[in-house]
């Protein structure tokens, strides 16, 4: 069964850049929604206050990660979308549990790290 994850693990990452970028919605509240749509990445507002974004790790794990904005977090990120709605992501993500996958998010697309197991 280890064998089959990594291997749909290698095709995800190979398939990344045959893949439309990745697209920002953002919602209303301060939490994000039961379910995320693959390839989305969801930002929760609380009137002008940005309070997390939200997606499914792009190795395929099923996991929905998690990144808090405000400012009194740590960790934090932040982000930025360009003029085609397209989100990017400051830190790098990196899971220390689970999958363990590190990677950007730039301009809606995922770039591995050499430390993505």
């Amino acid at each position: 069964m280890q064998m089959l994850e990594k291997l749909y693990r290698y095709l995800q990452r190979k398939a990344e850049p045959l893949l439309p970028p990745r697209k920002l919605v953002v919602i209303e509240g301060d939490s994000l929604p039961a379910e995320i749509p693959m390839r989305t990445v969801v930002l929760a507002r609380d009137g002008q206050e940005d309070w997390c974004v939200g997606f499914q790790c792009p190795c395929g794990c099923g996991r929905t990660i998690e990144l808090l904005l405000i400012k009194e977090a740590r960790p934090r990120w932040d982000y930025r979308v360009d003029d085609q709605g397209r989100p990017s992501l400051y830190p790098s993500v990196w899971l220390q549990t689970g999958c363990k996958s590190h990677f950007w998010l730039r301009k809606g697309r995922i770039y591995w790290t050499e430390t993505s197991v």
